[in-house]
């Protein structure tokens, strides 16, 4: 099966698996979603929409956010990874968006990125669920999967990954093969313990095969005993 084959069974069989994948960020509008994005950056969704629950309730527009000091602010997110950086860095963005844009997000991705803290991810993010614009954003899952199944090198970085997708995935499907990938590897190709013993991708995949033999099998259960005694 060539390249596009080969995607095309990847993408029908985490259809099947996921037919229902979504943006798991609570957010309301363009904003919102801009800001829990900017929050994910090293932090779970569960840790945002938690954090979020508040902070949305409190502030509805960027003038919200830059009539509180920094400090409070910070205190409002202190539960997410970064919280100083994060702080500031919405606080840059809100003013900018003020000064720029009249308090709304940019519906471009060259202005989105142009935003403090707002990396080509959160911008790909932005746009596809916000907007309705075609994109992948690559994220710590995307590429995961993406590598474990060969549709990208090990040594490939997050925008070869992207463009890798891209070009294999139809245009049509971007969106929605980003939030898919992510359940698939949030959910079932995990970081750590991937459930590659039910995975029905295992064939095209080396490090879950190799994972699968008896050898590995062993030396994995014979560390987790040695962890075990030495706790």
């Amino acid at each position: 099966m060539n390249a596009k084959e080969k995607m095309r069974h990847i993408l029908d069989t985490i259809a099947q698996m996921y037919p229902d994948a979504h943006c798991e960020l609570h957010h309301d509008n363009p904003f919102e979603l801009t800001i829990a994005v900017l929050l994910s950056a090293q932090c779970t969704d569960e840790t945002v929409n938690k954090v979020t629950a508040e902070l949305f309730r409190k502030y509805k527009s960027p003038q919200d956010y830059l009539a509180v000091p920094l400090e409070e602010l910070e205190q409002d997110i202190r539960r997410i990874g970064l919280f100083r950086s994060k702080a500031s860095n919405i606080q840059k963005l809100c003013r900018i968006l003020l000064e720029k844009y009249e308090g709304e997000v940019p519906a471009s991705h060259e202005g989105l990125t142009e935003l403090p803290g707002v990396g080509r991810k959160t911008a790909n993010v932005v746009m596809s669920n916000a907007f309705g614009v075609p994109a992948i954003a690559v994220d710590t899952h995307v590429e995961r999967v993406s590598k474990r199944l060969g549709v990208a090198k090990p040594e490939d970085n997050v925008l070869t990954v992207e463009q890798k997708l891209m070009k294999l995935v139809p245009r049509a499907e971007w969106t929605i093969t980003h939030h898919r990938l992510i359940f698939f590897g949030r959910y079932h190709c995990k970081a750590q313990n991937p459930q590659c013993p039910v995975c029905p991708l295992l064939d095209l995949c080396k490090e879950g095969k190799a994972r699968m033999k008896p050898g590995v099998k062993t030396q994995n259960k014979t560390r987790t005993k040695k962890i075990a005694n030495e706790g």
